[in-house]
Parts: C-alpha cells; structure tokens; sequence
C-alpha cells in the first residue's frame, strides 16, 4: 500500500520580508524543534507579493530546507505596494512588479546584482553605490520610460485560451471554456495562450493590431494553432516599432504548399494580410512565414515579403540601423542608447570623457592615432559595434546569426563607417587563436552574450588574447558572475553599472569593465 504524502502545512499570518529572483518574494521561517528535531529555518518563496504584505501561505512545494507557498488571504498590505496599471496582472507573468514602485524595483535589482556577482562569482565588491581598491560599484540606471518603451513583443495563438481556476468553476461547459486566443504563453501551460486585450509595455498601436488581427481571424473562421496536435493555421503574430515612426508585422501560420495561394486556407491568410495593410497605413513592413516545424523559432525559416519593406529603421546619435525580421535589436531603444553609451564610456576611457572631449577626440576623418583595435562579440546586427567604431582603428564583430552580420555591413554602409569587418559563425569557432593572429590582438574586447553567458571556450581564448580592457554586458548577471570569476585570474574589476532595460519585471542589464593585472 502507498503511503500517504504528509499534507502540506500552512502558515497564518506571515510578514513577507524581501525580494527574491524571477520576481517572487520571500519569507524565513522559523520551524520549532519538534521530536528530537532541532529548530530550522525555512525559505519560502511567494509570487504576486511584496514585501510589508501579512499572508496566509499554502505551501505548494516543498524541499529540506526552501519551499514555494501562495497567498491565500490578505491580512494587511504593505505600505509600499502599488496598484497594477495592467488588467492581466496576477495571471500574465510578463511583469511581475507592477504591485512594487518603481524605486523599488530599482533598489532591488542594484541589490540583485551586487549578491549574484558576490555569491556565485565570490568577487569582492564594494556596496552599490560606493568605491573601494579601486572598483567602483555605479548606483543603476533608471529606464526612461516605465511604460510602452518595448519596440517589440512576441504574440502566440491558441485553439484553447488559458483559463484562471475562478474561470474554470464559472464557465458552463467545455465549448465556453474552448475558446481561441491571441497573447502570451502561461508557464506551466504550454498549450494555452493568455488572451490579452490591453499590454501597456509597447505603444497602443500594437493593442489595435493585434486584436484586429484576433477578431479578423475569428470572424472568417481561420483556424488557430492547436500545440498538442500541431494544427491549424494562425500560430503567431510578432509587432516591432522604431523610434522613426515605422512599424513591422509578422504573421506566422502554418499552411499546406509553399504561397499564399495553394489552399483555401493560405488565401484566407492573404485575404487577412491585406486586411490589415490596408487598415494600418503604419505597418511599412508586413510579413509572413510559413512554419512547419513544432515550435515558432523562424530563424531557418524564409521570411516572405507581402507588403513594404523588409526592415524598419532604428537611429541612435546620428546612426541609422537597419532591422530585419530576424535582427537582434535591444527593445527598449530609448534605454538601449544609455546602456551602449555606457559600454562606450567604459571602453574608451576612465573617467568618462565629457562631450567636448569626444569631439575632439573624433576629427573629420574618423580615427585618432594609435585608437584601439576593439573586438566587438555577440555583435547582433553591429549596434554597438558601429557606435563605437569612430574611436576605434578597428572593429570586429562576431555573431551566430548570419542575417543579422549581413545586416551588421549594411548598418557600417549606411552610416560611412569603412573601419568594422564582421563575421558570422558560432563564436568558440571563430575567436580562435589563428583568427586573433589574422586580424590583431584586440586592445579592447566588448562581450554582449546571450542569457547563458559565454561558452569556457571562449573565455580562454579572451584571457589568452589579453587585451588591456573588457567591456562584459550582460542581460543575466548569474552567467555573467561565472564568467568573471575566471576573467579575474588576469584581471581586475574597476566598474560596474547595472542598467534597467525592463521595468516591471526582474530582469537587469549590467556592464562591468576589466583591466588586466599588472605582471
């Protein structure tokens, strides 16, 4: 007989105490010695709370010596909870902390990045805020903006919408609660889409889009995407904007033939195309890609032209950068140009020259004598490597993403940059120790690695390249924390700045500058 599992307890009346990672809060509990067992403490960790809250907690989860609980009931609000601007808070788990203000969240993510950078890279840095042996740890720079900054977001369709356990109880059967949807993934519900109406992290224009896109398709029967039978026709919708007015659409479906015309279906998907063409006069670039595969990645995938262009504009100073429906562009523009002004900073000089000093040092013609040679890795489509050039010799730029390199010379042509070369290729396979001999010793090196940080590859051969500087940014400091520990056998940490590019939720920017040892 199988035993029974011991029910899992409840806590009455909890104080939450702190902020955790991925947005959830945290409590320490105290549990009494009970029969021969000494006193403990317990970490429980709590979604949708901030901390002042008193709660009951039900424990939905539970290890030796940490567990994760929900709040039950209320007893009291913190003092300094915020009322969520977002309709969909407390299901949609895009922004997590919009019951926080917004100096919260700020203090919050400095202190995350201060414990991820200690605690796992076991770095000594001075607090946030302060200076000491000569590293600098930089109070965090605020977002511009804390609403509609994103210039892109990622829409998934369903067959089934996600339902709250409330609507679950409240519906009157299967056919109400089978319902097609238009929105974001669920965690832990991968086959569901959250319908959302209104997402204030992009301009309205985006809402109309959208939702016109929603009903257009519910109203001439285009089916939605099953995801566990891998069904149907309209699977995904993705909505960028510039900050030069322009707006691209990508329309994801799944069809039988290769154009818009082999089934009655692909002419139905033409029919809703030119719908919403004609509707939106700010979409210049509207597209479509027939998906086949099993998930929505589409980046081995042709991207097919319907109307327009195939790219928007970013600009940035006086830079004009060109962005394809496969490019990497930082989605808060407006944050993205204090974070490359950072990198920039940190590259070129300590302390940051002023604004007079950098038009000297740029004279008509581009470079000064005896300017670095700056190895620019996980360039994307050569954003910071082009905002950086004017101060370079050279620059070199290494990305996994062909598209996006071609995109990179583009970016360099458009803005008569003749001083950057880039390359395309997975970066352990291109920065070897023959193609640091063919194109020089870097004085400089700016990293830019996805969320997983660098492979082990990669950091050996940048600690055998030894340039004097390393520019590392970083959109998750616990990679970015591994991988300093070992840069730190030649180098020295002399700042640090984390920058916020998403307000409203957990994630942090941060960049940290190198200088190698003195033998």
């Amino acid at each position: 007989m199988a035993r029974k599992k011991k029910p899992l307890p409840i806590f009455e009346n909890v104080t939450i105490t702190d902020i955790a990672a991925e947005g959830k809060s945290l409590v320490r509990i105290t549990i009494p010695a009970h029969d021969g067992t000494p006193e403990s403490q317990l970490v429980v960790f709590v979604p949708w709370c901030v901390p002042g809250d008193v709660v009951d907690l039900q424990v939905k989860r539970k290890k030796h010596s940490y567990a994760e609980a929900e709040a039950i009931r209320f007893h009291r609000l913190s003092e300094v909870r915020e009322v969520p601007r977002c309709q969909h808070f407390g299901t949609c788990g895009g922004c997590k902390w919009q019951n926080l203000p917004y100096e919260e969240q700020l203090r919050f993510k400095q202190q995350q990045v201060f414990d991820q950078l200690t605690r796992i890279g076991h770095l000594a840095l001075p607090q946030p805020g302060t200076s000491a042996d000569g590293c600098e740890f930089l109070p965090i720079m605020g977002s511009v903006k804390q609403y509609e900054y994103r210039n892109k977001l990622d829409f998934g369709a369903s067959n089934k919408r996600y339902l709250t356990k409330e609507e679950i109880q409240s519906l009157p059967d299967e056919g109400a609660k089978n319902v097609p949807a238009l929105g974001f993934h669920i965690t832990g519900a991968f086959d569901k889409i959250l319908p959302i109406e209104k997402c204030h992290l992009m301009d309205d224009l985006h809402n109309q889009i959208r939702n016109e896109i929603r009903d257009y398709a519910l109203g001439h029967n285009i089916p939605f995407f099953d995801l566990r039978t891998q069904t149907g026709v309209l699977r995904d919708v993705i909505i960028r904007n510039s900050n030069t007015g322009e707006w691209m659409v990508i329309v994801q479906v799944k069809l039988e033939g290769s154009s818009l015309s082999d089934s009655e279906d692909g002419k139905k998907v033409k029919e809703l195309l030119e719908y919403i063409s004609d509707k939106f006069k700010e979409i210049i670039s509207l597209l479509w890609v027939n998906n086949q595969k099993c998930n929505d990645t589409f980046g081995d995938l042709d991207v097919h032209l319907f109307k327009g262009n195939d790219h928007i504009f970013e600009t940035m100073e006086d830079l004009r950068f060109k962005v394809g429906p496969k490019s990497f562009y930082q989605t808060n523009t407006e944050q993205a140009y204090h974070l490359y002004e950072v990198v920039r900073r940190f590259a070129y000089s300590t302390p940051a020259p002023s604004s007079n000093d950098r038009q000297e040092a740029s004279p008509v013609g581009g470079r000064l004598e005896g300017a670095p040679l700056v190895y620019d890795l996980y360039t994307g489509t050569g954003t910071i490597a082009n905002f950086v050039a004017r101060q370079a010799r050279k620059v070199v730029g290494i990305e996994y993403v062909p598209e996006a390199i071609e995109d990179a010379k583009v970016n360099s042509e458009l803005n008569n940059i003749d001083n950057t070369l880039f390359f395309a290729g997975d970066m352990k396979d291109i920065l070897t120790d023959d193609f640091i001999a063919e194109h020089g010793r870097p004085d400089v090196i700016i990293t830019d690695p996805p969320r997983a940080g660098m492979h082990p590859d990669v950091v050996k051969t940048i600690l055998r390249a030894a340039p004097e500087r390393i520019v590392y940014v970083s959109c998750n400091p616990a990679t970015q924390a591994r991988d300093l520990e070992i840069l730190c056998e030649a180098y020295k940490i002399v700042k640090i700045q984390p920058v916020d590019m998403f307000p409203h939720t957990p994630h942090v920017e941060n960049v940290v500058m190198l200088e190698k040892l003195k033998s």
